[in-house]
C-alpha cells in the first residue's frame, strides 16, 4: 500500500512528555559530553552535583524528547507517522532536522508535545518519498518551548502522485576557509550509548538489520552526529553559553560509523553561523545554520 498524501496536515494530540536532570546527564554523555576531559569545562552538561557548577540541558536535547506511550503517545516526534500509510522501516533514513528554541532547554521538566504531517513530498515512481514532520513543545501554562522540524527520506516509496517538492541546498558555504574546525572522535560503541536517549532502531545496534538496510555493520544515529556538532558550536560559537543558541538546521548527508571522527568547520557571520560536518574528506550534515541570540 503506498503512502497516502492525504495525511498532510495530520495533527496529533498533545501529549506530555517528561525528563528529569539524569535524562539531560545521559544525553550529554550520549553526544561525547566529557569524553576527551571528564572533569573539565563540560562538568555543567555531564554532572548535577559538582562545586559551584550549575547543571544545564545541551540546547539540542528537544530531539529526544518524546512523549510516552502510558501518557497518550502521539506527540512525540514520530507520532503522526501512523498516519502517512505503510512503507518498509528498513529504508527510512533521516534526510533534515532543524531546532528552533524558543526558551533555554531545562534541566528537568514536563512538555505538551503536538506532531504534525507538514509536508509528503515524492520523488517518483521506484524512487524516495519525504515526509516532513514537526512538533511544537509547549510547557504546562502554554508557553512555547521549542519547535522541532525533521524530513524522512524512505527508499522505494516514491510514486504516490503527490508533489516532487523542493531540491537543492538552502544554505551556501562561503567561498573561505572556515573561521573554526572543532574535531570530535566518536567511540565505537557511541550507537550504543546514545540509543539509551530512546532511539533504539536496529539500524543502529542489530548487524543483521544494518545489512538489510545496505550497510556493513550498524551506523551512528543521524541525531548523535547532530548533538556532537551542536555541542561543538555551543562552544566554539556561542561562548558555552547553551542561552546563546537560537535555532540549528541542518541537511544528514552520508552517514557516520561510530569510532569515526567528526570535524565541524564553522563559517561565522553576524548573528549567524555557517556549518559542515566531515569525516575525512566526505561531508556528514550539510546545509548547516546556527542562529545565536
Amino acid at each position: 500500500m503506498p503512502l497516502n498524501p492525504d495525511a498532510v496536515g495530520f495533527t496529533s494530540e498533545p501529549a506530555e512528555a517528561t525528563w528529569t536532570s539524569k535524562d539531560s546527564l545521559l544525553y550529554a554523555l550520549g553526544v561525547g559530553a566529557g569524553a576527551t576531559d571528564p572533569t573539565g569545562f563540560e562538568l555543567e552538561f555531564t554532572t548535577e552535583n559538582s562545586e559551584g557548577i550549575v547543571q544545564k540541558a545541551l540546547p539540542t536535547m528537544p530531539v529526544v524528547i518524546a512523549a510516552s506511550p502510558k501518557k497518550g503517545g502521539g506527540g512525540g516526534a514520530f507520532g503522526p507517522m501512523g498516519a502517512i500509510g505503510e512503507f518498509n522501516p528498513a529504508m527510512l533514513v533521516h534526510g533534515e532536522q532543524s531546532v528552533v528554541l524558543h526558551q533555554p532547554v531545562p534541566v528537568e521538566g514536563t512538555a505538551m508535545l503536538q506532531g504534525k504531517v507538514a509536508a509528503m513530498w515524492d520523488k517518483g515512481e521506484g524512487k524516495a518519498a519525504v515526509v516532513v514532520l514537526e512538533v511544537n513543545a509547549t510547557s504546562p501554562d502554554g508557553a512555547p518551548m521549542w519547535t522541532n522540524t525533521m524530513s524522512a527520506f524512505i527508499r522505494g516509496a516514491g510514486g504516490f502522485g503527490g508533489e516532487r517538492g523542493p531540491s537543492g541546498p538552502t544554505v551556501v558555504v562561503p567561498e573561505r576557509a572556515p573561521d573554526q574546525v572543532v574535531s570530535y572522535a566518536t567511540r565505537t560503541d557511541q550507537a550504543l550509548l546514545y540509543r539509551l536517549n530512546g532511539d533504539r532502531n536496529p539500524l543502529h545496534s542489530d548487524p543483521a538489520f544494518a545489512a538489510m538496510a545496505g550497510f556493513p555493520k550498524p551506523i551512528l544515529h543521524g541525531l548523535c552526529t547532530y548533538g556532537f556538532t551542536g555541542r561543538a558550536l555551543v562552544h566554539a560559537v556561542c561562548g558555552s553559553d547553551p542561552a546563546k543558541f537560537k535555532s540549528i538546521e541542518g541537511r544528514f548527508s552520508s552517514p557516520v560509523m561510530p569510532g569515526e571522527t567528526l570535524d565541524v568547520k564553522v563559517w561565522v557571520d553576524g548573528d549567524e553561523a555557517i556549518f559542515q560536518t566531515w569525516v575525512e574528506d566526505r561531508v556528514v550534515i550539510d546545509a548547516g545554520r546556527l542562529v545565536i541570540g
